[in-house]
């Protein structure tokens, strides 16, 4: 009997590794829908809170919360639509400003 060249889907709670690390990663305890708000200064002041508070996380704060930040977003992919990309692409450039940080350049 042939084998199919095509991967089962997996039996259990989460479908792939990145929904695994999103709701099981001790790094930073993040509000609920922190990904969903449209206000960048909201989602970057959530994010910066969280990496403060949090006394799990292994890098420091700013890296911790950027690393959040991008994480979503390269998970995300194409399926993100341009109007959430360019929202999300803020708060990291608000971040960097909560944080201290320079602007990254154009």
């Amino acid at each position: 009997m042939a084998r199919s060249s095509k991967p089962r889907a997996r039996a259990g709670k989460y479908a792939s590794w990145s929904q695994r690390v999103s709701e099981t990663s001790s790094a930073l305890d993040l509000q609920p829908g922190v990904f969903t708000w449209d206000d960048p200064v909201a989602i970057a002041a959530s994010l910066k809170a969280s990496a403060e508070r949090s006394s799990r996380r292994k890098a420091a704060p700013f890296a911790s919360a950027m690393a959040m930040l991008n994480f979503y977003l390269n998970r995300a992919g194409r399926r993100l639509p341009e109007q959430r990309r360019a929202c999300l692409e803020a708060a990291k450039d608000e971040l960097r400003a909560l944080f201290g940080r320079p602007r990254r350049r154009p």
